[in-house]
C-alpha cells in the first residue's frame, strides 16, 4: 500500500501536527479534487490511537472529543469549497473528452437529484471518491444551497463521528490491532465495489450499444 494511503504511516509523518494533518486530509477529500486519500482508513486508524494510547509507532495525538469535534468540521469545510467551485465554474470543467470530469456526470447527477432529492448529498459521504465529487457536481447541476448544507453538515457528522468511534470501540480489542492490515483493505473494497459494478455495467451497455 502507498505512504500516503497508509493512515498509520501518514498519522507517522505527521508527528506532532498529526491532528492538523488529519483534518486537511479530511478537509480536501471531502470535495477539493484530490479523491485519493485514506479519508475512513484515517479516521478509523485515530479512533484506534486514542483508545490504545498509541499503536504502531503512532502516538496518542489527540482526545476523542477533540476529534468528534473538529473532523466533521473539516468535512463540512471541504464538501462547501467543493460546492462552491461547481456553483462558480460551472460546467467547464467537465466535457465528453474528460477523462475524469464527464459531462454525463453532470447529466446523471442532476437527475439523480431530481429524483431522490438532497439525500443524495449525506448518501455520498460514506462513498470514497464520491462524496469527493458530489459537493462539485451538486453545486454546477444548481442544487439549492440551503438543501445542501443541511445535508452536507448530518452526513458529515454521522459519518465522521461515525467511523471515529467504531475505531476507537474496536481499537480497545487486542485481535482487532493485529488484524488492522486486512481491516483496511476490507474498507477499501467495501467502499470501491459499488462504484466498479458501475462502471462495468456502463462498458457492457456501451458494448452492447455499439453492436446493435
Amino acid at each position: 500500500m502507498p505512504g500516503f494511503l497508509d493512515p498509520v504511516t501518514l498519522l507517522g509523518y505527521f508527528g506532532a501536527w498529526a491532528l492538523a494533518g488529519l483534518l486537511v486530509v479530511i478537509a480536501v477529500e471531502s470535495g477539493i479534487l484530490f479523491p485519493i486519500l485514506p479519508g475512513d482508513s484515517l479516521l478509523f486508524v485515530a479512533g484506534m490511537v486514542i483508545a490504545t494510547g498509541g499503536t504502531r509507532g503512532v502516538d496518542a495525538f489527540a482526545s476523542l472529543w477533540q476529534v468528534l469535534l473538529l473532523a466533521p468540521i473539516a468535512a463540512v469545510i471541504g464538501a462547501e469549497v467543493g460546492f462552491l467551485v461547481g456553483r462558480t465554474v460551472g460546467t467547464r470543467w467537465f466535457g465528453p473528452d474528460n477523462r475524469f470530469l464527464k459531462q454525463r456526470y453532470i447529466d446523471e447527477s442532476h437527475a439523480f437529484f431530481a429524483k431522490h432529492g438532497p439525500i443524495t448529498v449525506f448518501v455520498a459521504r460514506f462513498v470514497p471518491i464520491v462524496r469527493t465529487m458530489t459537493p462539485i457536481v451538486a453545486g454546477a447541476s444548481g442544487m439549492r444551497h440551503r438543501s445542501f448544507f443541511v445535508y452536507n453538515i448530518i452526513g458529515a457528522v454521522v459519518w465522521a463521528c461515525g467511523v471515529t468511534l467504531l475505531g476507537y470501540w474496536l481499537g480497545q480489542y487486542t485481535v482487532i490491532q493485529k488484524l488492522i492490515e486486512p481491516i483496511f483493505v476490507v474498507i477499501v473494497i467495501v467502499s470501491v465495489a459499488p462504484m466498479v459494478w458501475t462502471a462495468l455495467a456502463r462498458r457492457r451497455q456501451a458494448k452492447s450499444a455499439a453492436r446493435t
